[in-house]
């Protein structure tokens, strides 16, 4: 017979809030409960709601722990309580959705009892879909770059923003990266704002080309790589104070722009980022008082285009869009422009990585000239949920020394789960993004 469901019930913004199983460890390391999760986001409540709230949200669930399987949720479970409010989304696939949008504390206590560790919201209100008032700078450091670089790029973007007539607001990504918000006038679509985000990242690319890239294939980035197409509709970013799946309970956490140079984001973690916020608040604070305009960059986005620089890649599932270049990676050119092979695919990251290590002892000689950034991870999208495919560039290893494709180790069946063979858990959610996670 299973044990009964334990429950504990917390009184949030004068509402009843029941969280089941308040003991379940969600980071065995860090040693972190469920109920641990739920008492920092209503710590944290004003600044996660200035970030999150009052926008169409994911939900990005952990059920059995961040070592366990999580999986993106777009539909709003059906039975939630009468408060929660939702929002009807249309996608660019054609399908809708009805997202959860919080409003306060206590339905970011109720998400957190769905263990959903990460605030992931759309950048317009549910007020108003269909015109974005974010502008979203990802810094996305490809594999071997260090902080201090992505530290480097972050002030190039607040010079350059500050060029245009732009506020930066940056934050930790609570993973590698760092992300930088533009609060924006409600007045341009998300094929506008997301050709203005491009033009900008190639403004920086132009200004520190050594350091950064706007580069959207893998074999082609450098340093920092400045993902425009976080823009795009349908994409989200892990929002400030989000809590991210690390061993350490790791937080997305806002700064002062006079913090960016020294700030280490192990810093910030769910056990330190309560005590933060109570000592100095919201660095964002303010982030509402001034939305900007577009215009500068759109108009800069004009004068590249005149100068030969269209449109770059969309995201792979998105429709071919006008003016868009063929959507051929460098690799799959008739003149593959770099030596990629592929190793393997897998549904799970870590077994991926595995085949990775198998290969490397295989060919040991050619493996011990590859740089970090040469091993490219992808995560694919299915409908249900991501898969792990791994590529190796081997621009640095002689060519002569250059070991030839092979059977892929793992080749593991990567389709989308049979239905009614989903774990359980995922009843909720009909369709993946590309990303299971935002890793910058």
């Amino acid at each position: 017979m299973a044990a009964p469901v334990e429950y504990e019930t917390l009184n949030v913004a004068g509402r009843d809030v029941q969280v089941s199983n308040p003991r379940k460890v969600l980071f065995p390391q860090a040693g972190h409960t469920k109920l641990d999760v739920v008492r920092y986001y209503v710590a944290v409540a004003d600044g996660a709601l200035r970030a999150a709230g009052g926008r169409p949200n994911m939900l990005l669930r952990f059920p059995n722990g961040i070592e366990g399987e999580s999986f993106y949720q777009k539909r709003a479970p059906e039975s939630r309580p009468p408060w929660v409010e939702v929002v009807e989304l249309k996608f660019p696939s054609g399908r809708t959705a009805h997202e959860v949008v919080p409003r306060d504390a206590a339905c970011l206590a109720w998400m957190a009892n769905l263990a959903c560790l990460e605030l992931h919201p759309h950048p317009v209100r549910a007020a108003d879909l269909d015109h974005p008032d974010e502008l979203r700078i990802d810094l996305d450091p490809v594999p071997g770059v260090e902080w201090t670089q992505v530290r480097q790029v972050a002030h190039v973007v607040q010079a350059t923003l500050a060029d245009f007539g732009l506020v930066g607001w940056p934050k930790t990504s609570g993973s590698r990266g760092m992300h930088i918000y533009v609060r924006l006038e409600p007045r341009w679509g998300f094929t506008q704002v997301r050709r203005a985000a491009l033009a900008f990242a190639r403004e920086v690319e132009r200004r520190a080309p050594e350091l950064a890239t706007s580069k959207w294939w893998k074999e082609e980035r450098h340093g920092v790589f400045l993902d425009y197409n976080q823009n795009a509709k349908d994409r989200t970013v892990a929002a400030a104070y989000s809590v991210r799946p690390k061993p350490d309970a790791r937080v997305s956490a806002p700064l002062a722009w006079d913090e960016v140079a020294t700030c280490d984001p192990a810093d910030f973690t769910l056990a330190t980022m309560p005590v933060r916020f109570a000592a100095v608040g919201d660095r964002h604070r303010d982030i509402d008082l001034h939305p900007a305009s577009l215009d500068r960059l759109l108009e800069l986005s004009a004068r590249q285009e005149k100068e030969g620089l269209g449109d770059a890649p969309w995201p792979p599932h998105y429709r071919k869009q006008p003016g868009e270049a063929p959507r051929v990676a460098p690799s799959k050119r008739r003149v593959p422009k770099h030596p990629l092979i592929e190793i393997g695919r897998a549904r799970e990251k870590a077994d991926a990585f595995a085949g990775v290590e198998r290969w490397k002892a295989k060919h040991p000689e050619a493996a011990s000239y590859l740089e970090p950034a040469d091993v490219l991870v992808d995560a694919m999208r299915g409908r249900f949920r991501t898969w792990t495919r791994i590529r190796v560039n081997l621009q640095h290893v002689p060519e002569a020394q250059r070991p030839a494709q092979e059977a892929l180790d793992p080749d593991e069946d990567v389709r989308d789960w049979p239905k009614g063979a989903r774990p359980a858990f995922s009843s909720g959610p009909r369709r993946r993004p590309s990303k299971a996670r935002t890793e910058s």
